[in-house]
């Protein structure tokens, strides 16, 4: 799989998921798990280093050419 997210875009994707998981389970009911759900995504990008979405739009933050 390629990777098309750098370095700093991947480390931001992971702490701000890790914040919507840890606030969607601090919070009670159908929103904190909406917002636990919602976080699963930058972290599983993050994660992985590919991002459906900017392949989409060709987009590239990976600075290293031997992820390409």
């Amino acid at each position: 799989m390629k990777h098309n997210i750098g370095k700093s875009d991947r480390i931001l994707r992971v702490v701000v998921g890790c914040v919507l998981i840890t606030g969607g389970v601090v919070i009670a009911g159908t929103a904190g798990m909406i917002m636990a759900a919602i976080g699963l995504i930058p972290l599983g990008t993050g994660l992985m280093g590919n991002c459906p979405v900017y392949s989409i739009f060709n987009v590239n933050t990976c600075k290293n050419k031997i992820f390409h």
